[in-house]
Protein backbone atom coordinates (compact mmCIF):
# COMPACT_ATOMS: atom_id res chain seq x y z
CA UNK A 1 0.00 0.00 0.00
CA UNK A 2 1.45 3.34 -1.02
CA UNK A 3 1.21 6.53 0.94
CA UNK A 4 -0.44 9.53 -0.80
CA UNK A 5 0.26 13.05 0.42
CA UNK A 6 -2.49 15.67 0.04
CA UNK A 7 -1.82 18.33 2.67
CA UNK A 8 -1.00 21.99 2.84
CA UNK A 9 0.62 23.07 6.10
CA UNK A 10 3.81 21.81 7.69
CA UNK A 11 1.81 20.57 10.66
CA UNK A 12 -0.50 18.64 8.32
CA UNK A 13 2.51 17.09 6.63
CA UNK A 14 4.14 16.24 9.96
CA UNK A 15 0.94 14.56 11.13
CA UNK A 16 1.39 11.94 8.39
CA UNK A 17 4.57 10.74 10.13
CA UNK A 18 3.99 11.96 13.67
CA UNK A 19 4.55 8.52 15.21
CA UNK A 20 7.81 8.12 13.31
CA UNK A 21 9.01 11.60 14.31
CA UNK A 22 8.20 10.83 17.94
CA UNK A 23 10.17 7.57 17.77
CA UNK A 24 12.97 9.39 15.94
CA UNK A 25 13.56 11.60 19.00
CA UNK A 26 14.87 8.60 20.94
CA UNK A 27 17.18 7.56 18.09
CA UNK A 28 18.53 11.09 17.76
CA UNK A 29 18.93 11.62 21.50
CA UNK A 30 20.85 8.35 21.75
CA UNK A 31 23.10 9.34 18.83
CA UNK A 32 23.93 12.68 20.48
CA UNK A 33 24.99 11.00 23.73
CA UNK A 34 28.67 10.88 24.61
CA UNK A 35 30.60 9.58 27.59
CA UNK A 36 32.65 12.77 27.33
CA UNK A 37 31.03 15.35 29.60
CA UNK A 38 31.52 18.35 27.30
CA UNK A 39 30.41 16.54 24.13
CA UNK A 40 27.36 15.21 25.96
CA UNK A 41 26.54 18.73 27.18
CA UNK A 42 26.84 20.06 23.62
CA UNK A 43 24.64 17.20 22.38
CA UNK A 44 21.95 18.00 24.94
CA UNK A 45 22.15 21.69 24.00
CA UNK A 46 21.83 20.78 20.31
CA UNK A 47 18.78 18.63 21.04
CA UNK A 48 17.20 21.33 23.19
CA UNK A 49 17.58 23.95 20.44
CA UNK A 50 16.76 21.79 17.45
CA UNK A 51 15.02 23.23 14.43
CA UNK A 52 12.00 21.95 12.53
CA UNK A 53 13.79 18.69 11.69
CA UNK A 54 12.68 18.82 8.08
CA UNK A 55 15.31 16.33 6.93
CA UNK A 56 14.03 13.46 9.09
CA UNK A 57 10.51 14.43 8.04
CA UNK A 58 11.48 14.03 4.37
CA UNK A 59 13.22 10.72 5.07
CA UNK A 60 10.07 9.30 6.70
CA UNK A 61 7.74 10.69 4.03
CA UNK A 62 9.96 9.25 1.29
CA UNK A 63 10.03 5.87 2.98
CA UNK A 64 6.23 5.84 3.17
CA UNK A 65 5.90 6.93 -0.46
CA UNK A 66 8.20 4.17 -1.72
CA UNK A 67 7.52 1.37 0.74
CA UNK A 68 7.52 1.40 4.50
CA UNK A 69 9.40 2.84 7.43
CA UNK A 70 11.83 0.39 9.02
CA UNK A 71 14.92 0.39 11.23
CA UNK A 72 17.09 1.53 8.32
CA UNK A 73 14.81 4.54 7.85
CA UNK A 74 15.43 5.63 11.43
CA UNK A 75 19.18 5.23 10.96
CA UNK A 76 19.06 7.32 7.77
CA UNK A 77 17.00 10.05 9.44
CA UNK A 78 19.39 10.10 12.38
CA UNK A 79 22.47 10.24 10.16
CA UNK A 80 20.99 13.06 8.06
CA UNK A 81 20.08 15.09 11.15
CA UNK A 82 23.53 14.53 12.69
CA UNK A 83 25.12 15.69 9.43
CA UNK A 84 22.86 18.73 9.34
CA UNK A 85 23.69 19.64 12.94
CA UNK A 86 27.40 19.20 12.27
CA UNK A 87 27.29 21.44 9.21
CA UNK A 88 25.40 24.13 11.13
CA UNK A 89 28.04 24.09 13.86
CA UNK A 90 30.80 24.28 11.25
CA UNK A 91 28.99 27.07 9.36
CA UNK A 92 28.74 29.09 12.56
CA UNK A 93 32.51 28.80 12.95
CA UNK A 94 33.15 29.83 9.33
CA UNK A 95 30.70 32.74 9.61
CA UNK A 96 31.85 33.64 13.15
CA UNK A 97 28.18 33.56 14.14
CA UNK A 98 27.33 34.30 17.73
CA UNK A 99 23.79 32.90 17.49
CA UNK A 100 21.88 30.01 15.93
CA UNK A 101 18.06 30.12 16.00
CA UNK A 102 18.13 32.92 18.57
CA UNK A 103 20.40 31.06 20.99
CA UNK A 104 24.15 31.17 21.53
CA UNK A 105 26.06 29.19 18.91
CA UNK A 106 28.39 26.41 20.02
CA UNK A 107 31.44 28.41 18.90
CA UNK A 108 30.27 31.45 20.88
CA UNK A 109 29.93 29.29 23.98
CA UNK A 110 33.04 27.12 23.66
CA UNK A 111 35.25 28.75 21.00
CA UNK A 112 36.04 27.55 17.51
CA UNK A 113 38.30 24.59 18.31
CA UNK A 114 35.71 22.84 20.44
CA UNK A 115 32.91 23.73 17.99
CA UNK A 116 34.79 22.23 15.03
CA UNK A 117 35.57 19.09 17.01
CA UNK A 118 31.95 18.83 18.20
CA UNK A 119 30.76 19.09 14.59
CA UNK A 120 33.28 16.43 13.58
CA UNK A 121 32.04 14.25 16.43
CA UNK A 122 28.43 14.48 15.22
CA UNK A 123 29.45 13.60 11.67
CA UNK A 124 31.50 10.64 12.91
CA UNK A 125 28.55 9.39 15.00
CA UNK A 126 26.43 9.27 11.84
CA UNK A 127 29.15 7.41 9.97
CA UNK A 128 29.53 4.95 12.83
CA UNK A 129 25.78 4.24 12.83
CA UNK A 130 25.94 3.44 9.11
CA UNK A 131 29.09 1.33 9.39
CA UNK A 132 27.85 -0.61 12.42
CA UNK A 133 24.75 -1.60 10.47
CA UNK A 134 26.53 -2.14 7.14
CA UNK A 135 24.50 0.62 5.51
CA UNK A 136 27.20 1.10 2.88
CA UNK A 137 24.92 2.58 0.24
CA UNK A 138 23.72 5.22 2.71
CA UNK A 139 27.31 5.93 3.75
CA UNK A 140 28.34 6.25 0.11
CA UNK A 141 25.50 8.67 -0.70
CA UNK A 142 26.06 10.85 2.35
CA UNK A 143 29.84 10.90 1.84
CA UNK A 144 29.29 12.10 -1.74
CA UNK A 145 26.90 14.75 -0.43
CA UNK A 146 29.41 16.00 2.15
CA UNK A 147 32.12 16.14 -0.52
CA UNK A 148 29.86 18.18 -2.81
CA UNK A 149 28.79 20.49 0.01
CA UNK A 150 32.40 21.11 1.00
CA UNK A 151 33.46 21.80 -2.58
CA UNK A 152 30.51 24.17 -2.98
CA UNK A 153 31.33 26.06 0.21
CA UNK A 154 35.00 26.41 -0.78
CA UNK A 155 34.00 27.56 -4.28
CA UNK A 156 31.66 30.15 -2.75
CA UNK A 157 34.42 31.44 -0.46
CA UNK A 158 36.86 31.63 -3.38
CA UNK A 159 34.40 33.60 -5.50
CA UNK A 160 33.57 35.97 -2.66
CA UNK A 161 37.24 37.03 -2.43
CA UNK A 162 37.73 37.71 -6.15
CA UNK A 163 36.49 40.95 -7.67
CA UNK A 164 34.17 40.51 -10.67
CA UNK A 165 35.85 40.75 -14.10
Amino acid sequence: MHFILKMTTLEDIKSAVSNELEQFEAFYKDALHSDNFLLDKIGRYTLKHKGKQLRPLFVFLSAKCFGKVNESTFRAATFIELLHSATLIHDDVVDDAAERRGFASINAMYKNKIAVLAGDYLLSKGMMIALKNRDYQMLDMISETVKNMSEGEIFQLEKAKKPPL
